[in-house]
């Protein structure tokens, strides 16, 4: 039984998100609390949660600007995720990792929480993780068309 993990690199806090085992649908697991967006402090955490949860492929959510230019954010996050394959390739864990763009999809976040009922001024404590979701059920998304495709060709 394997799974994927979303992660969104926030200011305050690392939102998490997991798949299901048949990688259909994404989930909110919580958030690693991060001070100052020094979120490289997150990455034992993440660690923990990748060996616990069985994690084979984990999905970093690229903050690139609009106009498809990498700003610092952006550059913050490739620099997390090259650090996150080290430590994965020091501790022997066989998990892969790929970043992903996520403009707007704290936009995509912040409507899922207002449409599941939550004020806008309660939504601070999930919209990493939900963000994280959102990031992820992209990714599953597009794995399962890819899937879909290959089987499509085996004509």
């Amino acid at each position: 039984m394997s799974c994927w993990l979303g992660v969104d690199l926030g200011n305050a806090r690392v939102g998490l998100a997991k798949s299901d085992p048949e990688l259909t649908f994404a989930h909110p697991i919580g958030n690693v609390q991060v001070w100052g967006d020094d979120y490289f402090h997150a990455l034992d955490d993440v660690l923990d949660v990748i060996e616990d949860e069985r994690i084979i492929h984990v999905v970093v959510g690229h903050p690139l600007q609009l106009d498809g230019t990498e700003g610092k954010s952006a550059k913050k996050a490739r620099r997390w995720a090259k650090a996150l394959e080290r430590r994965l390739d020091e501790d022997g864990i066989a998990a892969t990792v790929e970043l992903l763009d996520e403009r707007l999809t704290t936009v995509d976040a912040h409507r899922q929480l207002r449409e599941a009922g939550l004020r806008t001024r309660d939504h601070r404590p999930s919209i990493d993780q939900q963000s994280a979701v959102v990031l992820l059920q992209e990714a599953l998304d597009t794995n399962a068309r890819k899937r879909t495709d290959i089987a499509g060709m085996e004509v």
